[in-house]
């Protein structure tokens, strides 16, 4: 059995990661890797995902799983000393976070700054440089911000008013300003036949598709001018 001090360390790292650790952090505590193998086999800890524990008892917290996950990524270090280059929670996970839009959320998704692969068929990374204004820290995770997420989806095709719909929750709830939304999304408006760097029309597009009712509000906010001034779409005709 292992040494009550030793185990007192490991709930007290547990307790500030939602009762998790992983298997690393057992070990730099002085535990045998065979002595928590015992302890998961019995009523002290349970194995959540590879090489992550939880402590049997502990308070129920919500997205168990991409948390889990998460540790995963850098087993070594504690949840509040992570970085960005350890890993951020982004994408569709980021934005189940938040609670915004309607995505689905059976992979868990993460960017990192080097190219990285996961056994996990359920878990996706991708690779980008992300600075410490485009994360923000929600529930103890380190998480995309939502001017990010919702640029990230469009990179990456997701469909239009899906993002749309993040792009709305978001603004709606105080979770990021109109114009950190202009910004992220204006390198992609060229893709869907407007102006090149024009945030305002693509972010205008995407509220439009959902018709969120404070869209003219949230592109004043975010002009320059303090108007707006993108250009409708036409209305679209019938056949």
């Amino acid at each position: 059995m292992p040494r009550p001090v030793t185990l007192s360390v490991l709930a007290d790292l547990a307790e500030d990661q939602w009762g998790l650790f992983t298997r690393r952090q057992a070990e730099a505590t002085g535990m045998a890797w065979t002595t928590l193998n015992r302890l998961a086999t019995g009523d002290a800890v349970e194995r959540i995902a590879h090489g992550v524990y939880r402590m049997r008892g502990a308070p129920s917290v919500d997205h168990l799983d991409l948390r889990a996950a998460w540790l995963q990524l850098a087993p070594d270090v504690a949840a509040w000393d992570r970085t960005p280059r350890m890993g951020v929670v982004s994408h569709r996970s980021a934005a189940a976070v938040y609670g915004l839009g309607h995505l689905p959320t059976d992979v868990h998704e993460f960017t990192l700054p080097v190219r990285r692969q996961s056994r996990r068929p359920d878990v996706r990374l991708h690779r980008a440089h992300l600075d410490d204004g485009d994360c923000h820290w929600r529930g103890g995770l380190l998480v995309t911000r939502p001017a990010r997420i919702a640029a990230d989806l469009l990179a990456e095709r997701h469909d239009l008013d899906a993002v749309g719909y993040v792009i709305g929750d978001a603004l709606r709830g105080g979770h990021d300003d109109p114009r950190a939304v202009v910004n992220a999304l204006a390198p992609l408006s060229h893709r869907f036949g407007l102006p090149n760097h024009d945030g305002l029309a693509i972010t205008r597009r995407l509220l439009d598709r959902v018709a969120a009712p404070e869209t003219l509000t949230w592109l004043a906010e975010a002009s320059p001018t303090g108007h707006d001034t993108s250009t409708p779409d036409p209305p679209e005709t019938g056949p």
